[in-house]
């Protein structure tokens, strides 16, 4: 990558927030637009593609080992003027990212059947979930590199490019699950295998489009050697921050696994209804994590700079405005239950499961959103290991426990998982806001102080 300028823009939380919102709400709509569309064509489908995709989703947090490292770590540089650094970080995950999507590629591609049985999923949702798995396994290249752009883009300051990336890839899976599913042009039904393919070009195709609008603004140019030879230090410093905070996603991730088993033990009814509800769920904590997103960034910048007092008070404004607007929606929700609902089926037995649980979301996004703004913040400090240790305890002690006790001990069935994880969230943001309030990133830079005097 050439060294031609340092675009670095300033801004505020809003000019950074509004772009991610839209970008965020683009992605989570892919998945939901699918969802819908697929739930028309076959609830068995649907099932399928949604158990396919919590495997795929595991893999594409090994991509945010790099990514997430890279948007602390180039933020932080950047707010302390450290603009060589912040560009030699960017090439570094680029690199990082591209080995990592060819290795996890292939590992999907060879083995996603064996994967998929670890559900214990059968028939027509076994089909539908392998040939989703398969060919989608194959995109994950291009999701990986998608991510480390992405990432670059954003700790500039370049949400909006990004946002734009976004809406492209949206309108081609959209796009190609039309016609996938309704024949459209007179083009044959091709049902989960057209779906596949269309979010494999929708992948492919923006990772031409960011690289385009990084040589555009950032002046970069992607060379042979960015991926042959990566910055040892460099590489140590993106695995320090991201290691942690992939840590953390993959043990919620692997937790939600097991509770996905303990989903299929209930039923197909209630697996489907699981799919649909996360789903709609993600509408409730889209704004939280637009916000947290870009808190996490400004934070980063601050702590680079030694602004302590404004990042503190930057976590705290977030966690407030996050909490509210989360409360907000999913009440909203609650209370239009049974038409959201319908618009993924109009099976009695899904509505049945499903409405009761939508009350439950009004319990867990409060305490959600403040277990998402502080730990997003809290890495950006450098304080990374604190998420990975509270995730890793009360993601399986809390939810993954009292998912079976409450849900299948008690017979509560998907009401009581769901309640399981409110409890989760709202102990690990509890814990999170005791964290930040102590304050441990100014404890940091003491303990950095007396070991540079010491020397």
């Amino acid at each position: 990558m050439n060294e031609q300028q340092d675009n670095y823009q300033e801004q505020t939380l809003f000019q950074i927030t509004w772009p991610l919102f839209i970008e965020i709400a683009l992605h989570m709509s892919m998945g939901i637009i699918a969802t819908f569309m697929l739930s028309h064509y076959s609830d068995s489908a649907a099932a399928g593609v949604g158990v396919a995709n919590q495997v795929l989703n595991i893999f594409i947090l090994v991509f945010n080992v790099t990514s997430v490292g890279a948007t602390i770590l180039i933020g932080q540089k950047l707010g302390a003027g450290k603009l060589q650094e912040a560009r030699k970080m960017a090439r570094s995950a680029f690199g990082m990212n591209f080995w990592f999507g060819v290795i996890v590629a292939l590992i999907v591609f060879f083995f996603g059947e064996h994967l998929l049985q670890l559900f214990h999923v059968e028939g027509k949702i076994f089909e539908f979930g392998l040939i989703f798995i398969k060919i989608c396994g194959l995109s994950l290249f291009f999701e990986s590199l998608s991510l480390a752009l992405s990432a670059v883009l954003r700790s500039y300051g370049f949400t909006k490019e990004s946002m734009f990336v976004t809406v492209l890839m949206n309108l081609i899976s959209i796009g190609g699950n039309i016609i996938a599913l309704s024949g459209a042009f007179g083009l044959p039904i091709t049902g989960v295998t057209g779906v596949s393919w269309a979010i494999v070009t929708a992948r492919a195709i923006s990772v031409i489009m960011l690289l385009y609008l990084i040589v555009r603004r950032l002046s970069f140019s992607i060379q042979i050697q960015d991926i042959i030879k990566i910055n040892q230090e460099d590489f140590r410093g993106l695995l320090s921050i991201g290691l942690p905070s992939a840590g953390e996603s993959v043990s919620y991730q692997f937790s939600q696994l097991i509770i996905t088993g303990f989903v299929v033990s209930l039923g197909a009814s209630s697996l489907a209804a699981r799919v649909y509800i996360v789903n709609i769920s993600m509408l409730c904590f889209l704004f939280t994590m637009a916000i947290a997103m870009g808190t996490q960034l400004l934070v980063a910048r601050y702590i680079g700079g030694k602004k302590y007092e404004l990042a503190f008070r930057r976590g705290i404004r977030t966690l407030k405005i996050a909490m509210a607007a989360s409360l907000g929606v999913s009440l909203i929700f609650a209370f239009i239950g049974s038409p959201v609902l319908r618009v993924f089926t109009d099976d009695m037995n899904i509505l049945t499961i499903g409405l009761p649980v939508l009350w439950a979301i009004v319990f867990i996004e409060p305490g959600r959103a403040m277990n998402i703004v502080l730990m997003n913040s809290l890495k950006s400090t450098g304080d990374a290991r604190f998420p990975l240790i509270t995730g890793i305890i009360f993601m399986w002690g809390i939810a993954v426990v009292f998912s079976y006790i409450l849900g299948i001990h008690a017979g509560l069935g998907l009401l009581g998982i769901w309640i399981a994880q409110g409890m989760d969230e709202w102990i690990r943001g509890l814990l999170a806001l005791k964290r930040w309030n102590s304050r441990p990133w100014e404890k940091n830079e003491k303990v950095s102080y007396l070991r540079t005097k010491k020397a």
